[in-house]
């Protein structure tokens, strides 16, 4: 059990090392979520309309996923309202449970309302363990819809992880200057 969180925690430290160097707010972050929206409207032409009608919305271009037993993941994203960014996110995940290797996704999170936009920039919002992401695909947005005034949608880069655990995610919103 002893080598399980020691493992876990060297995860969570590789991954949050792995996001340090985009601490600042600069151009290259910004660029590399206009990419990942691209990516994702290229994935699911319905895309087009959640970006359309949100209120506004949460890019996150990488996020490292890691874990044997107890896991973790990091990523730093953008949020946007009404289609201009208005700061940084950075999310923070913890999981316990069956899984084992690595992986790399993108996420979005779409804020149907105001209500629910000014709950993720307003606090540390976490996300519960039955909160649920749709993997992007073509046709998937036509099939999903908004669950307490958010809907979130990941996109796989790469790696390989087996996983039956839960957790949770854990938002900080730093507004830009």
């Amino acid at each position: 059990m002893k080598t399980i969180k020691t493992l876990a925690v060297l995860t969570v430290l590789l991954l949050s090392f792995s996001t340090a160097a985009v601490a600042k707010w600069d151009a290259d972050l910004v660029n590399k979520t206009d990419a990942t929206i691209k990516t994702f409207k290229q994935a699911d032409q319905g895309l087009h309309s959640f970006f359309d009608k949100a209120y506004g919305y949460a890019v996150f271009p990488n996020i490292g996923k890691g874990g044997l037993g107890v896991g973790g993941a990091r990523g730093t994203g953008v949020v946007y309202k009404s289609g201009h960014p208005t700061g940084k996110t950075n999310m923070t995940q913890l999981t316990i449970g069956f899984q084992a290797g690595g992986q790399a996704f993108s996420q979005i999170i779409f804020f149907q309302s105001q209500k629910a936009y000014d709950a993720f920039v307003g606090t540390n919002y976490e996300f519960s363990a039955q909160a649920s992401a749709v993997a992007i695909s073509a046709g998937a947005a036509a099939q999903t819809s908004y669950s307490n005034g958010v809907a979130i949608f990941t996109h796989v880069k790469g790696g390989l992880m087996y996983e039956a655990s839960v957790g949770g995610q854990r938002f900080h919103f730093k507004p830009k200057k």
